[in-house]
């Protein structure tokens, strides 16, 4: 028992301290952090806690991509000692010890706990908020991919948009030159109550006899009614390019809101893909551990000189039976 001690007192002191850091968390709902949502209808950030939300961290904490960016990062291949990366034997000794000192559970509030264990404090507290973020992370690209397909469609349908915006409006130019159309209120009252009254004037030179003064009405009434009369507004052009023109002022509006709203959709979704927005509420960032962890050095001394008085006890009570048994079988006269 006493060499039992001295050696499980040897054995502790040589032993390195182990730190552990822990970071608890809870997962957000995707469909309240997603930033569209936010950024056009408001809403707040709302915990998950759904079972499906947490089987997704706790596979994406556990999954080997993770696993080789921080190992990647932080060069645990010469922290652990266990060779060259590219090495098969070396990457899977990393791996196994890396996945030894990483616990991820989910506790019994509906929160999830992640811890790491190492020898450096500091090391370990790294780490265990490094995978917070990279699981964060993780979890935001599930859906990134179709976020960014969605803004692709917001680029090609305002693109199109404007492309069909800038025709109608040349169009449309192009029409009022034409016809002499303008847009103007009450455009078709004012020309034909011109018309009426140069025609009733002209009705009345004509009953007075006065030539001079009717040929000028002619000639102005022929302008308001022929195209080839010389005024810019005339009724053949007004009626040959209303109904045109109205199809084109009607086509003109629509696409001209539907441009202003596809432009709005499109800022606003490239906003939204912009503004990341965590997918996970940190409720207790990682820390250096205080005190370590491991090994408790009085257990180990105290449990080994247990297991030796224990066996100690087992052998020599076996060997004593076995002796008596012996002078047993010796005492027997022999038949």
């Amino acid at each position: 028992m006493v060499l039992a001690a001295v050696v499980s007192v040897i054995v502790a002191l040589t032993l390195p301290n182990i730190y552990k850091s822990t970071s608890v968390f809870y997962p957000t709902n995707p469909q309240t952090t997603d930033p569209d949502r936010i950024v056009t209808e408001g809403g707040k950030l709302e915990l998950g806690g759904r079972a499906e939300d947490l089987d997704r961290v706790l596979t994406i904490g556990s999954s080997l991509p993770v696993a080789e960016y921080i190992i990647t990062k932080y060069k645990l291949h010469d922290h652990y000692k266990t060779g060259q990366p590219g090495v098969e034997e070396a990457d899977q000794a990393v791996l196994d010890e890396f996945n030894d000192n990483l616990d991820i559970v989910h506790n019994e509030r509906d929160a999830i706990e992640l811890t790491f264990q190492d020898r450096d404090k500091q090391l370990a507290a790294r780490i265990a908020n490094d995978l917070v973020a990279v699981i964060d992370s993780f979890n935001q690209q599930l859906t990134l991919d179709n976020r960014r397909s969605v803004l692709d469609l917001y680029r090609t349908r305002y693109t199109f948009l404007s492309r069909e915006y800038a025709t109608t409006r040349q169009a449309l130019i192009a029409g009022r030159r034409r016809y002499g159309i303008y847009g103007m209120d009450r455009e078709s009252r004012y020309l034909a109550k011109e018309v009426v009254e140069t025609q009733a004037e002209l009705l009345r030179a004509e009953g007075e006899g006065n030539g001079s003064k009717a040929a000028g009405l002619r000639r102005a009434l022929k302008g308001l009614t022929e195209a080839d009369g010389g005024n810019l507004l005339n009724l053949e052009n007004f009626v040959q390019g209303a109904d045109s023109m109205s199809t084109l002022y009607a086509r003109f509006n629509d696409l001209q809101g539907r441009l202003i709203g596809a432009r709005s959709a499109y800022e606003t979704a490239d906003l939204a893909l912009k503004g990341r927005i965590s997918s996970l509420y940190v409720v207790q960032k990682a820390l250096p551990a205080t005190k370590k962890s491991q090994p408790v050095r009085w257990l180990i001394v105290v449990s080994s000189v247990v297991i030796t008085f224990v066996l100690s006890v087992i052998v020599i009570t076996l060997l004593e039976l076995y002796r008596r048994n012996a002078d047993r079988f010796v005492a027997q006269p022999v038949a």
